[in-house]
């Protein structure tokens, strides 16, 4: 599906996202005219989805992140549903996965210091729907958090 030019220009976009059009490319060897049409195409056949900004959460204060795994009580048969709706109401939730085996969800989330997370934990991560068990991992360090493929 992705021929050399198309992998050239998205490793270079992966590389510089914030570079422009021109300068990706020049890296990638071709006109701007031409990475037009390929970035079009890239985005119309759903390859390249957009673009977003990466935020340092710790920049703004938030110094804590944990990784919450809940297993539901599934007796409810809207319980995912019931769940995940609650659960996108969390601000301090920056993402929410679902997964099938022992944990059903799994939550991430922010907090500016270990008081604000116990808050956060007794007023908005007990009184969500249906849980069964909640396993917290508290983030210690990032030793890889890159997004870019081997293309």
């Amino acid at each position: 599906m992705l021929d050399d030019i198309d992998r050239r220009l998205l490793r270079q976009l992966q590389n510089d996202p914030a570079a422009t059009l021109a300068a990706l490319a020049t890296r990638a060897g071709v006109t701007t005219q031409l990475a037009t049409r390929r970035f079009e195409r890239l985005r119309a056949s759903g390859v390249l989805r957009g673009q977003h900004a990466r935020i340092d959460w710790r920049a703004l204060g938030y110094e804590i992140e944990v990784s919450l795994r809940f297993t539901l009580d599934k007796a409810d048969p809207r319980a995912f549903d019931a769940f995940i709706d609650a659960a996108r109401e969390v601000p301090e939730v920056t993402e929410i996965q679902t997964f099938l085996g022992r944990v059903d969800v799994r939550l991430s989330l922010v907090a500016r210091n270990l008081a604000d997370y116990h808050r956060l934990y007794r007023e908005r991560i007990l009184t969500l729907p249906h849980i069964a068990e909640i396993e917290a991992l508290m983030q210690v360090a990032t030793l890889k958090a890159d997004e870019r493929l081997p293309l």
